[in-house]
């Protein structure tokens, strides 16, 4: 007696360059996202155009770190540095609200993915 299996998932279509370059802008508009949220918190009324300049910083750091398994912690204290560098040179604050804005955007990157990410759990595991 032959059994059926159907694969949960697809197979990989493209390139693995398309690949990664489809990881990098998910997580550099994602991460523009998460920097507008906290630039608007902090520093009230900011033009969403610097958000996507800030965004696609930590996120090519994520990415190269990735790809090429560096080390994470490093990854994550130069993202993290860059992306303070990037929004003090952009929105033009003091280094000390310049850090203040960067520390409210790792906070609201961190609980924002996990929201998302638990609803793409919850919603990978409903009934079809």
């Amino acid at each position: 007696m032959t059994i059926l299996v159907t694969p949960l998932q697809s197979g990989a279509a493209g390139s693995p360059a398309a690949a990664v370059a489809g990881t990098f802008a998910s997580l550099a508009l994602f991460l523009s996202v998460t920097a507008h949220i906290a630039a608007r918190n902090v520093l009230a009324d900011v033009p969403v155009k610097y958000a996507f300049v800030v965004g696609p910083v930590p996120a090519a750091v994520a990415v190269v770190f990735t790809t090429f398994g560096l080390n994470a912690f490093v990854g994550i204290l130069l993202a993290v540095a860059l992306d303070g560098v990037a929004i003090h040179y952009l929105y033009g604050e003091s280094p000390r609200l310049s850090t203040y804005v960067t520390f409210i955007h790792v906070v609201v990157t961190i609980i924002l993915g996990v929201v998302v990410f638990g609803l793409l759990t919850l919603l990978s595991t409903a009934p079809t």
